[in-house]
């Protein structure tokens, strides 16, 4: 399986983490009381040289199973854990809780439920536009600098909220965003799918482009709008109807069959393929709930996709140059 590089800080060093383009995330089957049937999918990703698991504090069950999962595989060295923290908690989930003392308190708990003294990758949850951002960088910095942190990253930041807090860091010498997860996915939402939630749009993606930053895409997969199970006439799952139906993702959906029948592969595939073959180091954090789902998404790893066709799949371009 293919890595990407996030750049970080150990022991005041700078060091490379090296991070599988498919990262494990924590749907609710990941649970301590369900590792019989998760673990033989945690275990297979693991063989296969999958090593970067995406979770958060505000996610129920899965920091416990991961630290589970690695104390009982004693795997915790060979393992890239990204957690996220600073999330509104469930009974106020319109209040923000982006502050100095929730980073904190935050990564204290996460590291406490995965049974480890740090996490390699963590990321802002949400932001509050309401907070100055040097109190945040500041406090992140001291994190990576205590090492309970190697690197710092957004997820649902706005892209000039980020550019703006490593301009800051910068200024007062302080660690940067080495690392973005907001979503991107071949098809394009209508609104966010969860509130202040962040998609890749292409201004973000041209920053990408000229940065060379990582990005950790969630729901790389776009729900599985690929996957056959929806049609425009079906509108039964009112979520996927009100995010992803649209004339232009029906269309993408059409392009992505053409191709998928081209390569010999299925159009989700070329979905998750599409996310993996920007011009940018690019991970996909992935959801699957078995073995089978996992070997599908493994397979999409190996599809290699030209400019062109990455390009005429999103829609820029009418005619694909035919090789």
């Amino acid at each position: 399986m293919k890595n990407i590089i996030v750049h970080g800080r150990k022991n005041k060093q700078p060091i490379e983490i090296a991070c599988s383009q498919l990262v494990m995330g924590s749907g609710d089957f990941l649970r301590v009381d369900n590792m019989e049937d998760a673990g033989a999918v945690l275990d297979t990703y693991f063989e296969l040289g999958g090593n970067t698991f995406d979770t958060a504090r505000h996610y129920r069950h899965s920091e416990k199973a991961i630290g589970e999962w690695m104390e009982s595989r004693k795997n915790r060295d060979d393992v890239v854990i990204q957690t996220k923290g600073c999330h509104p908690v469930r009974e106020m989930p319109n209040v923000p809780r982006v502050s100095p003392d929730a980073i904190a308190d935050d990564i204290s708990l996460s590291l406490e439920m995965l049974r480890t003294d740090h996490v390699e990758l963590f990321a802002l949850h949400r932001d509050d536009p309401t907070v100055p951002v040097g109190a945040i960088m500041e406090a992140l910095h001291r994190e990576v600098e205590s090492g309970r942190v190697y690197a710092i990253g957004a997820s649902n930041w706005e892209l000039d909220r980020i550019m703006e807090a490593n301009d800051y860091a910068i200024q007062h010498n302080l660690t940067i965003f080495d690392f973005n997860s907001p979503n991107l996915s071949l098809a394009k939402v209508n609104r966010p799918r969860w509130a202040n939630c962040v998609s890749a749009d292409a201004r973000m993606i041209a920053w990408h482009e000229l940065s060379s930053l990582p990005l950790f895409s969630w729901s790389s997969q776009a729900g599985g709008f690929f996957s056959g199970r929806f049609q425009p006439y079906n509108v039964v799952d009112e979520e996927m109807v009100e995010v992803y139906y649209s004339d232009a993702n029906w269309e993408r959906y059409h392009r992505a069959q053409i191709l998928a029948k081209e390569k010999h592969v299925t159009p989700i595939q070329i979905s998750l393929s599409y996310v993996l073959n920007q011009k940018f180091p690019t991970a996909a954090v992935i959801g699957p709930e078995n073995v089978e789902e996992l070997m599908s998404s493994v397979a999409a790893t190996r599809i290699v996709l030209t400019e062109d066709e990455v390009e005429w799949l999103d829609l820029k371009r009418g005619e694909r140059v035919q090789r």
